[in-house]
C-alpha cells in the first residue's frame, strides 16, 4: 500500500509514523507512506497556502491553486483508489471503513488548516470526506495520523499475531472483553479466577459475556 499525505506541517506527521508498528510496517515493504508539504506549490514568493474568505467572516481558508497543483501532480505517477479530505464534518471513521481502505492500494490524505480549503477543491477533485468525531481540531494532521493506523494495521504481515487485529472491539458487533496480564494478584486486586483456570471453554464463554456487557452499557450511554 502506497499513502501519500499532504500538508504544511509534515513534521508532525513525521514522529508518529515513524515509530513503533508504523515503522515496522514500512520496514518490511508492506506500506509506503510519503509526505507532502503543501508550501513547495504555492506560486507565491512566500509560500501562501491561505486567503480570507470571500463573503467576509472569520478565519482563513486554503487556497485552491497550491491544492490543485499538487493533487495532480501525485495523480500522475499514481493511480489512487481515494482522495481522501479530513474533515469534520465527513463520514464517520469507522472499523468498517478503515477495513474498507485497507483493502486498497494508493491512498492520498489531505490535511487541512484554518476554516478548511476551497470548496471547490472539495467537489472536483476530493472522492471521499472522513471525520474522527463531531470536534474541531487545529488541523487535519492528528486525523490523518489516526486514520493511517487504523488502515495500515490492518494489512496482512504488519501485526506480528494477525489474529489480533481480528478480535479488536468492533470488528464485531460486539466490544473487546476485559483483559489482564501477570501479576494475577496486584495490591490485592485479582484476575478473574476463570481466566487462570486452564479451562479454555470457560474462558472462553466468560469474555463473550463480558463482551455483551460491555456493549449493552456502551449502547445503554449512546442513547442517553
Amino acid at each position: 500500500m502506497r499513502i501519500d499525505i499532504i500538508t504544511i506541517f509534515p513534521a508532525m506527521l513525521e514522529g508518529f509514523l515513524n515509530e513503533s508498528i508504523l515503522k515496522r510496517a514500512q520496514t518490511k515493504g508492506l506500506v509506503e507512506i510519503h509526505m507532502h508539504n503543501l508550501r513547495d506549490y504555492s506560486l507565491d514568493k512566500h509560500h501562501k497556502t491561505d486567503d480570507y474568505a470571500f463573503g467576509g467572516g472569520a478565519g482563513m481558508v486554503m487556497l485552491a491553486q497550491p491544492l490543485a497543483d499538487c493533487i495532480e501532480a501525485l495523480k500522475k505517477n499514481c493511480q489512487y483508489d481515494d482522495i481522501i479530505y479530513m474533515s469534520p464534518d465527513g463520514e464517520m471513521l469507522t472499523q468498517a471503513v478503515a477495513n474498507d481502505l485497507s483493502l486498497t492500494k494508493n491512498l492520498m490524505l489531505i490535511c487541512g488548516r484554518y476554516k478548511g480549503i476551497d470548496q471547490r477543491i472539495r467537489e472536483h477533485w476530493i472522492t471521499r470526506e472522513i471525520s474522527i468525531g463531531e470536534y474541531v481540531l487545529s488541523g487535519g494532521e492528528l486525523p490523518a495520523a489516526v486514520l493511517a493506523d487504523a488502515i495500515i494495521r490492518l494489512i496482512p504481515g504488519v501485526l506480528s499475531d494477525e489474529s489480533s487485529a481480528l478480535l479488536d472491539s468492533f470488528q464485531g458487533e460486539l466490544l473487546d472483553a476485559p483483559v489482564y496480564t501477570r501479576p494475577a494478584d496486584f495490591r490485592g486486586h485479582k484476575v478473574p479466577d476463570v481466566l487462570v483456570s486452564g479451562d479454555q471453554k470457560k474462558i472462553d464463554e466468560w469474555r463473550y459475556q463480558k463482551s455483551e456487557e460491555k456493549t449493552t452499557r456502551r449502547n445503554k450511554k449512546t442513547e442517553e
